[in-house]
């Protein structure tokens, strides 16, 4: 393995600066996106549950309709078996046959009652679950409107940003390749830390980038001189004086618009 070359701390500096300067654009590029993809996500496994309501609706449509036909064959049986056994009684023998029958004849009638009964709430059952099935369609298809339309969203996002995104990342990998790893390492553990992805940030009317904590003078002349690195100590950020940070940003600026 080819080992690095030494820099002065000026040239570390400057590195991490722009470093800083290119992750930021590409957080920038990120919060562009924001919660698309998960809006997205979100969106296609609510159709895909509205998709399988609807399936399930319709077989159990499918059902009632089985349960429907198959009561009016029983009532069709029971209609046979009453004129069976009306015609049996014209030629019983005593009054216990004929009573027998008219049992069983009217044993047919209820179960014709029962079987309409149920036709007429399973009817009921068909117009409320089609009035269900009417409205998941009317959800479903305007969801997958949305859906469309956030997913053309999230395209054309992507393809604005894709390759300039890319670009950036391999620049990031480049830069922090030339540095040691340990720098590398204290430079992604304070990004990670930092609420704004900021790791490094340059010296602003006499206090830390973002920050309302004033730096002493003393302290000021030190970064001014690139020496040695310095954290701020409330934050715990990398620090450089706004001469070094302008010049890094006019200069990163120029490679990022040829990106």
């Amino acid at each position: 393995m080819a080992k690095k070359k030494e820099t002065t701390v000026e040239q570390r500096l400057r590195a991490l600066y722009d470093i800083q300067i290119i992750d930021s654009r590409i957080d920038e590029i990120r919060n562009v996106r924001g919660e698309l993809p998960i809006e997205v996500s979100d969106l296609e496994d609510e159709v895909s549950g509205l998709q399988l309501r609807l399936e399930k609706l319709e077989h159990s449509l499918a059902d009632i309709d089985t349960s429907i036909s198959d009561k009016k064959n029983l009532i069709e049986e029971a209609k046979v078996l009453i004129k069976k056994y009306a015609t049996q009684q014209e030629n019983v023998r005593n009054n216990r046959e004929f009573d027998s029958l008219t049992k069983e004849v009217e044993f047919q009638e209820l179960e014709i009652e029962l079987a309409e009964k149920h036709i007429r709430e399973f009817k009921a059952q068909v117009v409320q679950k089609k009035s269900v099935i009417d409205k998941t369609i009317a959800h479903n298809t305007e969801r997958e409107a949305h859906l469309k339309h956030k997913k053309s969203e999230l395209e054309a996002i992507l393809n604005e940003t894709k390759k300039e995104e890319e670009a950036l990342e391999a620049k990031v990998v480049e830069f922090k390749g030339k540095l040691e790893d340990r720098l590398v390492k204290a430079y992604e553990r304070i990004r990670t830390n930092a609420k704004n992805g900021l790791a490094v940030v340059a010296i602003e009317r006499g206090a830390s980038g973002g920050s309302y904590f004033t730096i002493p003078p003393q302290v000021q002349m030190e970064i001014a001189a690139r020496k040695k690195l310095i954290t701020d100590e409330h934050s715990g950020r990398i620090l450089v004086d706004a001469e070094l940070a302008e010049e890094q940003t006019v200069k990163m600026n120029k490679m990022i618009a040829k990106l």
